[in-house]
């Protein structure tokens, strides 16, 4: 019997998609919102959006998503990708890794292999038996508790580490501020020059066309925009350094805790960040390497269900998988550009308030309804 799902809808599919983006990445668990979202809402959503569904079309819709969400963090972190993968390829063909890329590289290798397996092997079983609305709501709690703790009972190498990035940016910023003062300071004299040279002179005939002169602001904004990134580069260098002193055992701890986050309604980067911070890291530091350890994993989750969607599964919604995934991947983006800025000064209190308000609002509603 084919199966499928002819009631999902664009505007279900356009909601899924934009939380499914922001939810993946901000620390409050997509698959527990996803979860959340129908049953609360009920009537044809309750019905149509069923994770626990055998086969569900809903689950290999949503996971899906996860290709577009992954194709934002490549495209946000590409200069960190296009070294790391460097890395990797010069220690297969070198046969060691001693650079900062090379150990970066192996460090994701290793610390993605535990959730990987264990996903391949008990995904199923972990979606059956904890996809239930009232059940992502239970873990929705334990997440806001876990991110609470994590900030609670925070290590003093972690806070120490806090200041150690936290100056060393400010001595980054002290650095290149001269030289972009510099160049901006050039490009405006330049512009006023060419403005000066072009200007009317006083035998010019009434009314004559005035040459275009150059805008001095357009050059200054070029040159900030070349010196903001080459100052990102340079800092996510230096993230890198910090992180591969964790060494490898270290950073195949803080991977496996992503195994949690196959119960609906416990963030995969909550807590990753929240173990990395126990084992030391900064919180900019954790938030770094949470969001490139999901990479590999999210990809790899929507390629493994991208033959679901292109089966009997994905008959009737390939409309909607387009919608979904182009809302999820801008969502995506825009939260990890949001978060990677909100990690430098502030903390996961909020995300640990928010699990668990919606957590306990959501059973007490589906108690009553």
């Amino acid at each position: 019997m084919s199966h499928v799902m002819p009631h999902m809808t664009y505007l279900e599919a356009a909601v899924v998609g934009l939380i499914q983006g922001v939810t993946e990445l901000f620390p409050v668990s997509s698959l527990g919102h996803n979860v959340l979202l129908p049953a609360l809402i009920g009537g044809n959503w309750a019905t149509d959006l069923n994770v626990a569904a055998p086969e569900s079309p809903y689950l290999a819709f949503i996971v899906g998503l996860h290709v577009a969400t992954a194709i934002a963090l490549l495209i946000y972190f590409w200069r960190d990708w296009v070294r790391i993968i460097r890395g990797f390829l010069t220690s297969i063909r070198d046969r060691e890794a001693k650079t900062v890329d090379q150990k970066m590289a192996w460090m994701i290798i290793l610390a993605t292999i535990p959730v990987g397996l264990v996903g391949l092997k008990f995904e199923h079983e972990f979606r059956v038996l904890f996809g239930k609305p009232v059940r992502a709501a239970i873990f929705l709690i334990v997440n806001g508790l876990i991110l609470y703790a994590g900030e609670r009972f925070r290590t003093r190498k972690s806070l120490a580490a806090d200041a150690e990035v936290a100056a060393e940016a400010d001595l980054a910023d002290r650095r290149a501020v001269p030289g972009r003062t510099a160049s901006i300071v050039t490009a405006s004299n330049a512009a006023t020059s060419r403005a000066a040279a072009s200007a009317p002179t006083e035998d010019a005939a009434p009314g004559a066309p005035t040459p275009r002169a150059a805008v001095p602001g357009t050059a200054m904004h070029a040159s900030g925009q070349r010196a903001v990134k080459q100052l990102e580069a340079a800092r996510g260098v230096q993230a890198d350094t910090r992180l591969v002193q964790i060494g490898y055992w270290q950073g195949l701890i803080i991977g496996s805790a992503q195994i949690l986050a196959l119960l609906a309604g416990i963030s995969r980067d909550g807590v990753a960040m929240v173990a990395g911070m126990f084992r030391g890291l900064s919180r900019q530091d954790a938030a770094r390497f949470s969001f490139l350890l999901a990479t590999p994993v999210i990809f790899a989750a929507g390629v493994l269900k991208l033959g679901d969607l292109t089966g009997h599964l994905g008959n009737g919604i390939h409309g909607q998988v387009l919608v979904g995934s182009i809302l999820s991947g801008v969502g995506a983006y825009v939260s990890v550009r949001f978060l990677m800025k909100y990690f430098t000064t502030r903390t996961l209190t909020p995300f640990a308030i928010y699990c668990v308000v919606v957590g306990l609002g959501s059973i007490i509603y589906l108690s009553v309804k």
